[in-house]
């Protein structure tokens, strides 16, 4: 059973709001809880995920909305191609949902022994495929700058020396024999798994056609929320939704913006969660509307 406990949804839903009339793109559909408060408030929406079995269990869950749902398995880096028209609403929940975490035959979670797979749909390597191709310098920097993890050529020439590895708890272990050190609460593998789950799945780069495609996929006045759950995603959401809104528009001598700003920020700082769900500690929501003609 596709079961995902749903992260600042009153928060994420209220920022697109969606009524009666309003078509919404929901990038994640995973356990479809943002799907069917959309839904529910009477929004047309076309939901994407590369997971099928998420898509077969919401499209189980949201029966009755069928008529206003359509369900596209594909990574929401096609959104701009996959569209039959311009929305309302955008809205994406980045990172792995709690069914994909807890079930060890994909491969995810240290925590439980199954195949290194950590891909997010059924195509493409896996994660054992990558760290069976990869050299000593592109290993360290997966881990560097996906994990931000300090060890990173250390903990590199460990996982090659040992390579190949067939189950998650193999390479965890050889992980935290690489660490110097005494062992703190988290565990020492954490950071490695972050990161080539963010390989495995290039989840950064999903996520900068994402933002690029906004205001394609946009009407004007449209919105659009996102969740992150780790610094590096919430950065670039930071960033690019700051540029749209034109933080750091080049100005003229008079301070007036040289190009005028295409959207305006709706949350100025972001959104956290007050559940006491440990998954939902690191989550970031921020959000941002398109501008209309001036």
């Amino acid at each position: 059973m596709f079961q995902h406990r749903t992260v600042l949804l009153d928060e994420l839903v209220g920022l697109v709001s969606p009524v009666a009339g309003k078509t919404v793109v929901d990038c994640t559909v995973g356990g479809g809880g943002h799907t069917q408060a959309l839904l529910e408030a009477g929004a047309t929406v076309i939901g994407f995920d590369r997971d099928p079995v998420a898509l077969d269990a919401a499209r189980s869950r949201l029966s009755a909305h069928a008529g206003r749902l359509t369900l596209i398995n594909k990574p929401f880096s096609t959104l701009a191609h996959s569209l039959p028209c311009r929305v309302d609403g955008v809205i994406a929940d980045l990172g792995v949902s709690s069914p994909q975490l807890d079930v060890a035959e994909r491969g995810f979670s240290f925590m439980r022994e199954g195949p290194l797979d950590m891909r997010m749909g059924s195509e493409g390597e896996t994660a054992a495929e990558l760290l069976d191709r990869v050299d000593l310098d592109e290993l360290t920097r997966i881990l560097r700058e996906y994990g931000e993890e300090r060890h990173a050529r250390r903990i590199a020439r460990a996982i090659l020396a040992a390579r190949p590895f067939s189950t998650t708890t193999q390479l965890a272990e050889v992980v935290a024999t690489a660490m110097p050190g005494r062992r703190g609460r988290i565990h020492p593998a954490t950071r490695t798994f972050q990161a080539l789950r963010i390989g495995t799945n290039d989840e950064l780069g999903e996520l900068k056609s994402l933002l690029d495609a906004l205001p394609q996929v946009l009407i004007p006045g449209g919105r659009v929320g996102i969740i992150s759950f780790h610094s590096l995603e919430d950065r670039m959401v930071k960033q690019r939704f700051r540029a749209l809104a034109g933080v750091f528009t080049e100005k003229d001598p008079y301070g007036h913006p040289v190009s005028p700003p295409q959207a305006d920020l709706l949350t100025r700082k972001a959104i956290t969660s007050s559940d006491d769900n440990p998954r939902a500690r690191s989550a970031r929501l921020r959000g941002l509307q398109l501008r209309g003609p001036a």
